[in-house]
């Protein structure tokens, strides 16, 4: 199976570093092929100017800034993201890359008066979502989730209509004790194994997606 992780964290040392290499290990264990995209470490750029506002619906050409980003999309089969979560939403950083990447004739067509909006991503089955919060679940409940909802609603929406989710999340990040944050880990492991093997044995190496 082709996963794209999307890891979104400034500090290479965090927790979410520990989760993210943890997912790559165990994808690596079941001959997943894997690219890792991490949003930081390539200095993408989250803010979507005036002009490429203006191109947003030209099917032509606004893809052009982030043609790149776009081929890893259509690359994966599954994609994790894995990501800390700020004031109860997504980091501005994953957040600007779905509004650059998710573009109109790409990721989704635009909705007529005849029908709503139609997905574009249909080869990706699986989205898995992995973050810290800060809060607690209850907190995170009352303020509505708006991070998960984006991803398993908004994300999914441009995804295979029978695309699974998965979400799962270490809360009190700030308290949990250092058995706690293994635990999640082990958690995370699980998860990933909830994938199952890949039918072709991938190097151990993390791959690089192929130009479509």
């Amino acid at each position: 199976m082709k996963v794209l992780v999307v890891y979104c964290h400034p500090c290479t040392d965090s927790f979410n570093g520990a989760v993210r290499d943890t997912v790559l290990e165990a994808l690596a264990e079941r001959g997943h092929a894997i690219h890792l995209l991490d949003l930081y470490a390539t200095g993408f750029d989250p803010v979507m100017r005036a002009d490429e506002w203006r191109g947003y619906g030209d099917k032509a050409g606004n893809l052009e800034p982030v043609i790149d980003r776009a081929q890893e999309l259509l690359w994966a089969e599954t994609v994790i993201f894995i990501y800390p979560t700020w004031w109860y939403g997504l980091p501005a950083m994953l957040k600007g890359w779905l509004e650059r990447v998710l573009v109109p004739g790409f990721a989704f067509d635009m909705p007529t008066a005849q029908r709503g909006p139609r997905p574009k991503l249909r080869h990706i089955r699986r989205v898995m979502v992995m973050t810290t919060c800060g809060a607690t679940p209850l907190m995170t409940w009352i303020m509505g989730q708006p991070g998960r909802r984006t991803l398993l609603r908004g994300f999914r929406s441009v995804c295979h209509p029978l695309c699974s989710t998965k979400f799962l999340a270490l809360y009190r990040m700030d308290t949990v004790s250092a058995a706690g944050r293994q635990a999640h880990l082990q958690r995370v492991r699980q998860a990933v194994a909830s994938l199952g093997h890949a039918a072709t044995v991938a190097s151990d190496a993390v791959q690089k997606p192929h130009r479509v």
